[in-house]
């Protein structure tokens, strides 16, 4: 793959400097997240198939987030398929690693069930990590193209706002004031846009790891859906309906893709 494709003409929206655009749409991915609190703002009170359809809905973004990073890493040849799915092994066992080392492997949160203090830290500190996977996303798509690193963060936006409803639901249940909360859903993605820029920059740098990047943080994100999310899904809400919001959101990010390339 060649220069990444878009940057040569800015404008009063997008600046030129791909470092600067990646920065803007990280950030803006990640200040997202502070609309998570909106329904509990609203409501007050938000119910457990809600959050799990949320969860739900977050799990179909990030999914089809993974395959456009799968289908934007694949070429011709036999070998950019292999560097892709050895990058996607190493986004697996770097994410299982991660989260075993941090303890966070096993954190189960039952919604209406007590929240205790450092369970409350392990669910924002995973939130933390699924943030950095996904900041490797979006550098490694602003990479291949504006359009599709665009694309991809607006993406993952939509996905920050459904995961940000069920954290709001643990800190608001420890006592955390709205605007706190708010405020804390979005710190908790601040590893997104520090990992967004870094994986530009070191793709920029360096082209021949594209494929590499690619393949890992499609990885990453997939393992993620697979053992974190999609369970959470279906402890809060109905198989079937859980099923329903993972496809239509990861066949709209497909198919929307079509739009932006």
């Amino acid at each position: 793959m060649g220069e990444p494709e878009g940057y040569a003409r800015g404008s009063a929206i997008i600046p030129a400097d791909p470092v600067l655009v990646v920065l803007l749409f990280s950030t803006l991915a990640a200040a997202t997240a502070s609309a998570g609190v909106v329904p509990f703002a609203v409501l007050g009170r938000v119910p457990m198939r809600a959050l799990g359809l949320a969860y739900a809905l977050a799990s179909g973004l990030m999914l089809g987030a993974g395959y456009l990073l799968l289908e934007a890493g694949l070429k011709d040849s036999a070998q950019s398929a292999f560097v892709l799915m050895s990058g996607a092994a190493l986004g697996v066992l770097y994410t299982y690693w991660i989260h075993r080392f941090s303890r966070t492997e096993e954190v189960e949160f039952i919604p209406g069930g007590e929240v205790s203090a450092e369970l409350g830290f392990k669910i924002v500190l995973m939130n933390s990590l699924h943030s950095a996977s996904e900041g490797v996303a979006i550098g490694a798509g602003m990479a291949v193209s504006l359009r599709m690193g665009i694309f991809l963060a607006l993406s993952l936006a939509l996905h920050n706002i459904a995961e940000a409803a069920t954290l709001t639901s643990v800190l608001l249940r420890r006592g955390v004031r709205m605007g706190e909360a708010a405020m804390l859903c979005v710190i908790t993605n601040v590893p997104q846009i520090l990992l967004a820029v870094t994986a530009f920059a070191v793709v920029s740098a360096a082209r021949g790891l594209l494929t590499w990047v690619l393949g890992f943080a499609a990885g990453a994100l997939v393992y993620l859906v697979l053992t974190e999310l999609l369970p959470g899904s279906y402890k809060q809400a109905s198989h079937t309906w859980v099923a329903a919001a993972v496809s239509l959101s990861t066949g709209l990010v497909v198919l929307l893709k079509g739009f932006f390339a």
